[in-house]
């Protein structure tokens, strides 16, 4: 299955129907067929967006200018990329470009949801707890760095992008991207040596370990890892409106 195929959308006749037929589609005059796209793909392009802004009302107006874009101008895609690759590019610039706009705006942590189905039993609250407070340093930490390198890292560690697409959307050399996902890591390395290590977060008194309280156990002993999942907190594109063009 290529690329831009998905089981979860399909023709009449029970066949797949692709992400690039799709937007064929939508070229040629159907109606329906860019709102199907946009199902398929609403919750990375969100998460992207989010991600690279760190701020919902940026990524909200981000994400529907790059979403207007890529209705209008779908008939320049030229299939030399996979059409996610094409969305994300979109998405991506047009975060960069609010946010060169907005650059004196102070951003704001991400926080995520929580709820989502998958806890059996009775939770321990301060797991939660653990598990917002290790999220917001994250955030925190990918906020502060430099937009070139929050927006490599954030395309090749937690969307998956391979170094090549990445340097197709972002629209620089793959040995650019490889620097910049360096320099990032090695910031987020410094950023977040208190939840890897935490002996050595600041505020620790010598002689004491943070794994002596017990409301933070949980979030030092989970490990720090990148693949966040989707951000839905202030999802705009929850039903997605077939009429984005007007």
């Amino acid at each position: 299955m290529s690329p831009d195929q998905s089981t979860g959308d399909q023709s009449p006749a029970g066949v797949a129907v692709s992400d690039a037929a799709l937007l064929g589609a939508h070229v040629a005059g159907d109606s329906d067929a860019f709102a199907t796209l946009l199902l398929r793909h609403r919750d990375r392009l969100w998460a992207v967006a989010l991600r690279t802004t760190s701020d919902p009302e940026d990524a909200a107006d981000a994400l529907q200018d790059a979403l207007i874009s890529a209705h209008r101008n779908a008939a320049s895609f030229r299939g030399e990329a996979a059409v996610t690759t094409w969305l994300h590019r979109i998405v991506v610039n047009a975060c960069l470009d609010l946010m060169r706009r907005r650059r004196s705006r102070p951003s704001v942590p991400l926080l995520e949801e929580d709820g989502e189905a998958g806890h059996h039993g009775i939770a321990d609250p301060r797991d939660d707890f653990d598990r917002l407070e290790m999220r917001m340093e994250i955030d925190k930490a990918l906020s502060a760095l430099p937009l070139d390198q929050r927006s490599a890292v954030i395309l090749v560690d937690i969307e998956g992008h391979s170094v090549a697409e990445t340097a197709h959307i972002l629209g620089i050399a793959e040995g650019t991207v490889k620097s910049r996902c360096s320099r990032g890591r090695a910031r987020l390395a410094v950023s977040l040596a208190g939840l890897r290590n935490p002996d050595t977060a600041p505020g620790v008194p010598s002689g004491q370990s943070t794994r002596d309280a017990p409301i933070t156990r949980a979030g030092h002993h989970a490990g720090v890892g990148l693949d966040l999942g989707p951000d839905r907190a202030g999802h705009p594109l929850a039903e997605p409106d077939p009429e984005v063009s007007q």
